[in-house]
């Protein structure tokens, strides 16, 4: 057996340095009094035409009681857009989030200080990159958590943030989630991430909290047909594991094509244009643009042509 290091330097949080802060993050404002107008009036051509259509598709999904699942890469809960995500959760526009084990170090981090985010070139260069008590604690806790009552790996974290009442829990999309009781998933790579440097992780009940997550996520794409996916800045974890969930519904006679997706990144990366947008839908969409930019019209677009008031 391997033997584990006892010799670790972990630092409490609170030496810690961030690079992102509350203070810098997306507003959810309400309808924009005009911007229906002015959305209709973006070009009906590739990414305008692109746009109003997955907008209007994920309008009738949640007309129709359909699926809107919503699969995030880290970066998207780093560079604050927490909140628009949350709003629309709030609003009924998403019916599950999905996202991978930084996507959930980053959601816990701003509940727990409002703040994340770390140099990583300057920690690698003393070996403090990664290494703080406080997020191992939290993260591999909700593992161990998950494991022992049978509940998901998003679920247990989320619900440890309400009950630990954090400071900033109204920034947690996990926190949100198991308030609205919305699968909210954590689907790990193990090695990928900071926590998985804790000699403390107990790697069974890693396991078996996120693989209890891609079963959770397996139950919503055996019901997307009439709904539509979206990933949102995940280019490989998110992609290869929805199309193993399409998979695993087809071989139960559980899904056909009648669903859309629409994959959103700042370039084209090949497993999320093969695994989301191409191979499994109906119909398939890719918008080019920067996730600070994008998901703000995205979500004022919904609330346009979703008939959403104050």
């Amino acid at each position: 057996m391997t033997e584990l290091p006892d010799d670790l330097r972990i630092k409490p949080l609170a030496e810690r340095k961030n690079l992102v802060k509350k203070e810098d993050f997306a507003k959810a404002p309400g309808p924009v009094p005009g911007f229906s107008d002015w959305f209709d009036s973006l070009p009906d051509i590739y990414g305008g035409k692109d746009l109003k259509r997955i907008v209007d598709l994920v309008v009738e999904a949640k007309a129709g009681g359909a699926q809107v699942g919503v699969s995030l890469g880290a970066h998207v809960i780093k560079v604050g857009l927490s909140p628009l995500i949350i709003d629309l959760m709030r609003r009924g526009f998403i019916t599950h989030v999905a996202t991978n084990s930084a996507g959930a170090i980053h959601d816990w981090e701003i509940a727990f200080q409002g703040a994340t985010s770390e140099d990583v070139a300057e920690g690698l260069e003393d070996g403090s990159f990664g290494f703080w008590q406080e997020t191992f604690d939290a993260i591999n806790g909700s593992a161990k958590r998950a494991a022992s009552s049978g509940v998901g790996y998003g679920q247990a974290l989320g619900e440890a943030i309400l009950e630990d009442d954090l400071p900033d829990a109204g920034l947690s999309v996990f926190a949100e989630a198991a308030r609205l009781d919305i699968p909210a998933t954590i689907h790990v790579a193990v090695g990928c991430d900071i926590v998985h440097m804790d000699p403390a992780l107990d790697g069974a009940a890693l396991g078996t909290a996120t693989q209890t997550d891609f079963w959770r996520l397996v139950a919503t794409v055996e019901k997307l047909d009439g709904g539509i996916w979206l990933n949102i800045g995940s280019a490989v974890i998110m992609p290869e594991i929805f199309l193993k969930a399409v998979s695993i519904a087809r071989n139960r006679s559980r899904l056909g094509k009648d669903f859309a997706t629409a994959n959103f990144d700042m370039m084209h990366q090949y497993r999320a244009m093969t695994n989301i947008v191409t191979r499994p839908p109906r119909e398939g969409f890719s918008v080019l643009a920067q996730h600070e930019i994008i998901l703000p019209l995205l979500h004022q677009g919904l609330l346009a042509r979703g008939g959403e008031c104050e």
